[in-house]
């Protein structure tokens, strides 16, 4: 009994569990792996974002002897979001366009991370280009609610 109550706080808890780390910001998702990446792909796809492609890396991984966990990046972007960033300094363009890697930990969990656009700004000592980085900042958090939260 008391274990059930401490896992359902624990999942709780980390349902609403979003933090950086490094640069990126990983987010908890409510689903699996594959479910999150069709809610990601359904995501980006609504909002007129171009999915550049998706790298399978554990099946890769599985071809050539290795066990991974499940993972699958996201490469993708729109020349509106990303080209304001890349006016104010056109070496932003190395961490463009985005990423979103959706992994499951050696725990079980399954997560979705991608790049902080403010890490992305600081890494590139980028000023003055507030607008185009929330915007990014705002557009990444939705991608990630819908691919990992029940709506």
């Amino acid at each position: 009994m008391k274990l059930t109550r401490l896992l359902t706080i624990l999942t709780l808890f980390l349902s609403q569990m979003a933090f950086a780390d490094n640069g990126l910001i990983k987010v908890y998702s409510q689903f699996d792996a594959a479910t999150t990446a069709e809610r990601l792909e359904a995501a980006l796809t609504a909002k007129g974002m171009t999915i550049f492609t998706r790298v399978p890396h554990s099946e890769s991984a599985k071809k050539v002897g290795f066990p991974l966990n499940s993972s699958e990046l996201f490469i993708f972007g729109n020349p509106k979001v990303g080209s304001p960033l890349m006016v104010c300094n056109i070496e932003t363009g190395i961490d463009l366009p985005h990423k979103a890697l959706i992994y499951q930990d050696n725990k079980g969990l399954v997560w979705l991370a991608y790049n902080d656009p403010d890490y992305i700004a600081k890494r590139h000592n980028v000023s003055g280009c507030e607008k185009p980085i929330a915007k990014m900042k705002q557009a990444l958090a939705a991608f990630a609610k819908h691919a990992t939260k029940a709506q």
